[in-house]
């Protein structure tokens, strides 16, 4: 049974992808209920269907009490007995039934799937975003407003079901009732109702941004405390504990302040609602007493109306609570939604079509790119490097080394000029072929929380095993990979690595990197430092298999280890964001310039590279 409702909906379906998600909270939140419609409206009808039900059994209650001060015990059961057994099957299969359906419906069939279609569908968002849009933001505040927005929304959508709806439905029911009993009881019902509503008011116009502050506070302290433990190897380092703990109370203190704000108009709210429903109370009860009095009302319509206000009584705690938990849900969905709705930055043009690597000729023109600040970055830099051609770039740090990787992997896209791969705007063509063409080696060598397994195949994940350790071999990986063992049990190429492979040292982590290169075996190789975390034993032998794998690729390799590019066809010296010197080795020494002076400062080259290289 249970299978059945929660298969009502497939969180997982495609769907059409959006660049430019709504900005506004309900056509947001409609957006992501497209697949819900049909399963909204049998929970609302379920939801109005067991409010009647419970009314039903009130307006009941109220003529059991008349028919009771009619006949004899014999004469009653003779004359509705039919009655009451009706009424017991009602009790016992139909109120079951229909409130077992309205349960299952919302608990089993929209709770797990909605939560989980936002959840899954705000992550396919966010990983579409920028390798820019990444770094201007923390990664934990990020994941946290993946992780907490759909709870809270599933929360909103709960309270719509589970309270409103049975509410209004209940309220409704209940003036009709009334008003067939005697059309003046529903002037005190109208008068708590006009009480009620803007108590409902005031609270949720002070509730909803209480909630957001408070959810921003969260976030914050969420934000703060990832930020430390990721950065856990700085913080000892420095000696910083007593600082973080500082700066960690200081977003602690806010989340406490702001929630505690939030808690006060929660207890206002209660305050006022105990004394609006004792007026319920005294006033329907009392006027019908008072009907009674006068003869124009019977018993059953007091025990009636008596009932009916005790319950609405009761309700309404429940039903206020429901909707400052709906509004205060909906203030963590819309803070959520400041990344969650953001739209993606970099995209794919509409008539983007595959990169068709021929060659691997990689033309530069006019490129300029200063991150929106007018300074730093490039400025108009003209390079073409050959097929097959390998290129040393260095220069100091701020030169622009990074910045030219980032536009040839489109991470960014360039302010001026363009980068064209075989005669192919890279704006134009799609960015997952790109990437697909390009092999990267960075200096941060960050691994992902996986096997050592996993993180080699990240380069080809079809690859097959032996592929896996030849590449590691070549990397100079597989005798360390056979010694690892990690806290599970799990050793070799089993073993999980930790977040960011921070169970390997620098130079591990590195030749792990290197081997999942390797096994991508791209056309296309860019080296950002790659074996600035070895040392130079291990660095030297690597060199063979470093040019080995160069052979017949295009190669752009910066290193501030000269030595590692003494050997490349041509070496292109970079200065404030523009070339000021290009030529082989030999060349650049003769010229002595720039690069002169660098090779000079490093005393001809490290272990294992020969002085007049070039």
């Amino acid at each position: 049974m249970f299978r059945f409702f929660e298969n009502l909906v497939d969180p997982f379906a495609a769907y059409p992808e959006q660049d430019t998600p709504p900005k506004t909270l309900f056509a947001f939140l409609w957006d992501y209920s497209q697949p819900f419609k049909k399963l909204f409206a049998a929970t609302a009808l379920m939801a109005i269907l067991s409010a009647i039900v419970e009314l039903w059994l009130l307006f009941y209650m109220g003529r059991l009490v008349d028919i009771l001060n009619g006949p004899s015990p014999a004469e009653f059961l003779a004359e509705y007995g039919w009655e009451l057994a009706a009424m017991a099957v009602f009790v016992l299969v139909f109120r079951p039934i229909v409130q077992t359906l309205g349960t299952a419906l919302l608990n089993n069939g929209v709770l797990p799937n909605y939560g989980t279609i936002i959840r899954w569908r705000a992550h396919r968002h966010v990983l579409r975003q920028s390798v820019g849009w990444f770094e201007n933001d923390f990664a934990g505040r990020i994941a946290n407003r993946i992780m907490q927005t759909p709870p809270a929304a599933g929360d909103a959508i709960f309270q719509v079901f589970d309270a409103i709806t049975f509410s209004l439905a209940y309220i409704v029911g209940a003036a009709i009732l009334l008003w067939q009993a005697d059309l003046s009881l529903l002037l005190p019902l109208g008068i708590w109702l006009l009480l009620y509503a803007l108590l409902m008011r005031w609270t949720i116009k002070r509730v909803t941004p209480a909630s957001k502050a408070s959810s921003d506070a969260r976030s914050m302290t969420t934000g703060r405390v990832v930020d430390a433990y990721t950065n856990i190897h700085s913080v000892k380092l420095f000696a910083h504990h007593e600082n973080e703990l500082d700066y960690a109370r200081e977003a602690i203190e806010k989340t406490k302040t702001t929630f505690a704000n939030e808690m006060r108009i929660y207890t206002i709210m209660d305050m006022m609602l105990t004394a609006i429903n004792g007026f319920l109370v005294v006033s329907v009860v009392g006027w019908a007493i008072a009907l009674w009095v006068q003869g124009s009302a019977s018993v059953g319509i007091v025990a009636a109306a008596t009932a009916l206000t005790l319950r609405l009584n009761a309700m309404t705690g429940w039903i206020m609570w429901a909707l400052t938990n709906f509004f205060r849900a909906l203030g963590v969905v819309a803070e959520g939604m400041e990344t969650i709705a953001q739209p993606i930055d970099l995209v794919d043009r509409p008539a983007a079509k595959p990169l068709v690597l021929t060659e691997g000729r990689i033309t530069i023109s006019d490129l300029s790119h200063h991150y929106g600040r007018g300074a730093g970055g490039l400025q108009n830099l003209t390079l073409t490097i050959e097929p097959g051609e390998k290129i040393g770039l260095i220069g100091r740090s701020g030169a622009g080394k990074s910045t030219l990787v980032k536009l040839l992997l489109r991470f960014y896209d360039p302010e001026t000029g363009r980068i064209d791969i075989d005669g192919q705007d890279i704006t134009g063509v799609t960015q997952d072929s790109l990437r697909r063409q390009i092999g990267m080696v960075q200096q941060d060598s960050s691994l992902m929380h996986r096997s050592v397994r996993d993180n080699i195949l990240y380069g080809r994940p079809d690859a097959h095993e032996d592929e896996v350790i030849l590449a590691a071999q070549r990397a100079e990986a597989h005798g360390f990979i056979g010694d690892l063992q990690d806290p599970e049990g799990r050793s070799g190429y089993d073993a999980q690595v930790g977040e960011r492979g921070v169970k390997l040292s620098g130079g591990q982590r590195q030749r792990i990197a290197l081997a999942r290169v390797i096994l991508k075996d791209a056309p296309i190789l860019v080296l950002d430092e790659a074996t600035s975390a070895l040392d130079s034993e291990v660095e030297a032998a690597i060199q063979d298999t470093l040019y080995g794998v160069m052979e017949g690729k295009t190669v752009i390799a910066i290193a501030h280890r000269l030595s590692t590019i003494a050997r490349m066809d041509r070496i292109v010296v970079m200065d404030d964001g523009q070339i000021v010197e290009i030529g082989s080795h030999s060349a650049l020494l003769e010229a002595g310039g720039l690069y002169a002076g660098f090779w000079a400062r490093q005393s001809g080259g490290f272990i294992g590279i020969d002085e007049d290289a070039g």
